[in-house]
């Protein structure tokens, strides 16, 4: 007979199974970043070519948007501000600064989270939860080569180069307000935001792409392969990957700028 469990021990079942879980997580990362040196295989080089293309072109569209609206915001908000004491013409470095340094990767990752990562967790659940992955597995087939080191190795590949996509479109966004709202030319503008941008806050920028790609990588995967319960595990698999890749991407954001910057 078993007794029921009081608050102390639900709450230490629940720290061993959160710490078996990110275990699996991070021994099935390291396991696809050593298989990454067989991308270029004939048996791996058309799936990874497909999860770029997914992952990339695909993405264009809301990408694009969210890139011009988050810099014609950020631009009109910080104007409106600046106006207040004569410095609106300062907008073009204030936006540039904040869009390669936080709000590019930071916005590129939630929509990547959002719309690839879910995409994976569901596909790979699917797979989990009809047996497919177990029949790899009797295939002799690595599904952590054969499934999630393209995934992997796609969003490593596009998270920077989508992040210099929106960097600039936020950059052009931001530009246009200033022109049409807000009384600076676009010389102007384009001479703040070169100016005193550094080469150090792209950089950064550019490091938390990739991390935000390991990231949502790592949790999408992990999430689907644990899917059970059918079509419902599948929906809660999908659901925690968005849910868990929202907050790591907060969280790893802050630490991150808090390593270089302060």
């Amino acid at each position: 007979m078993h007794l029921p469990l009081n608050s102390a021990q639900r709450m230490g079942h629940q720290v061993i199974h959160m710490l078996h879980n990110t275990g699996h997580a991070m021994f099935m990362l390291m396991e696809s970043l050593l298989f990454m040196r067989c991308m270029f295989s004939k048996r791996n080089r058309g799936e990874v070519a497909t999860q770029l293309f997914i992952t990339g072109i695909k993405s264009l569209g809301v990408i694009t948007v969210v890139a011009v609206f988050t810099g014609m915001i950020l631009a009109l908000q910080t104007g409106l501000e600046l106006r207040r004491f004569g410095q609106e013409v300062n907008i073009g470095t204030a936006v540039t600064v904040v869009m390669i340094r936080e709000m590019g990767p930071f916005m590129t990752g939630l929509i990547i989270a959002a719309s690839v990562g879910s995409a994976i967790a569901a596909q790979l659940g699917t797979m989990t939860v009809s047996e497919e992955v177990a029949a790899l597995e009797v295939m002799s087939i690595n599904p952590n080569r054969f499934l999630v080191m393209p995934r992997l190795v796609a969003l490593v590949v596009m998270m920077p180069i989508l992040t210099v996509y929106t960097n600039i479109l936020g950059i052009l966004g931001g530009g246009l307000v200033g022109m049409t709202q807000l009384g600076v030319s676009l010389d102007a503008y384009f001479d703040n935001a070169t100016r005193y941008a550094e080469n150090k806050d792209l950089y950064v920028g550019l490091f938390k792409a990739v991390i935000f790609g390991l990231v949502i990588t790592t949790v999408a995967c992990h999430q689907g392969f644990m899917a059970t319960e059918g079509a419902v595990g599948v929906g809660k698999a999908t659901r925690r990957t968005v849910i868990v890749s929202f907050l790591l991407i907060l969280i790893l954001g802050y630490i991150i700028t808090r390593m270089f910057y302060i």
